[in-house]
């Protein structure tokens, strides 16, 4: 946590150098980043992998029930997701990404491209490779960059507390070895199970219907008393009956 702490004051210096220079009149991006660095304005019409970047940053800001596709195309629902985003932040909310937008993206990321407030480590506890599963390891840990996105946006929209990860990514072997279902989501590497702390089970899981999880599963679901299941599986399906859902 230090080390992203420092990390965050670090991007606050070099924004405040790139306004003092008069940087953010002449280029489409507030500093060069560790991870990925935007090099012009995106709005809706625009296509390729900087839209992509864009898109996966905006995973957890769909809508209610609604899931961003990443594909690269920046048609209205990317316009809706930023802009959701942006209010969140309380920037602009324009639905277009400028310097402003990105400053905070740069400011929300590590230099791996994870969110400040998760890591891979917290969506693997199984192995070190990704490997094992029901995808390929490069595909589960793409699918787990998402779902920590999806997470940075509840733990914001939550008050920026604590989300406490329990399970992410499972092998074939760990998840025999813990009893998971043999078509678990854990297996794609999308999936994260969270435990109660700062908010309950409920919370989470009312909460996670906003920000494009396809399957949640809590209280009142068979086996899941003691945490709150996400997941981007095909179709939607939510089951927390003890929660209303």
């Amino acid at each position: 946590m230090l080390k992203r702490a420092l990390r965050l004051v670090l991007s606050v210096v070099m924004l405040m150098a790139g306004l003092a220079a008069g940087s953010l009149a002449t280029a489409g991006t507030a500093h060069a980043d560790g991870c990925y660095t935007w090099n012009r304005t995106l709005s809706q019409g625009a296509s390729g992998a900087d839209v992509t970047q864009l898109q996966i940053r905006l995973s957890g800001y769909p809508g209610y029930g609604a899931v961003l596709t990443v594909d690269g195309e920046f048609g209205p629902a990317t316009a809706a997701a930023l802009k959701r985003f942006q209010s969140a932040y309380g920037l602009a909310s324009d639905g277009v990404a400028g310097p402003a937008t990105f400053s905070k993206l740069y400011a929300l990321q590590d230099d791996d491209c994870t969110p400040i407030h998760f890591d891979y480590a917290e969506l693997n506890r199984c192995n070190s490779t990704w490997s094992g599963g029901a995808v390929s390891a490069a595909t589960a840990k793409s699918n787990a960059l998402r779902t920590m996105w999806k997470l940075e946006a509840l733990r914001h929209a939550l008050g920026d507390q604590p989300i406490r990860v329990t399970s992410g990514f499972r092998s074939q072997s760990c998840n025999s070895a813990v009893g998971g279902a043999s078509n678990s989501r854990h297996l794609y590497g999308d999936a994260a199970d969270l435990g109660a702390g700062p908010h309950s089970l409920c919370t989470l899981a009312k909460q996670a219907r906003n920000h494009g999880f396809n399957g949640i599963l809590g209280p009142g679901y068979p086996g899941h008393s003691d945490h709150t299941h996400v997941d981007h599986r095909g179709s939607r399906f939510w089951s927390a009956s003890t929660c209303g859902i």
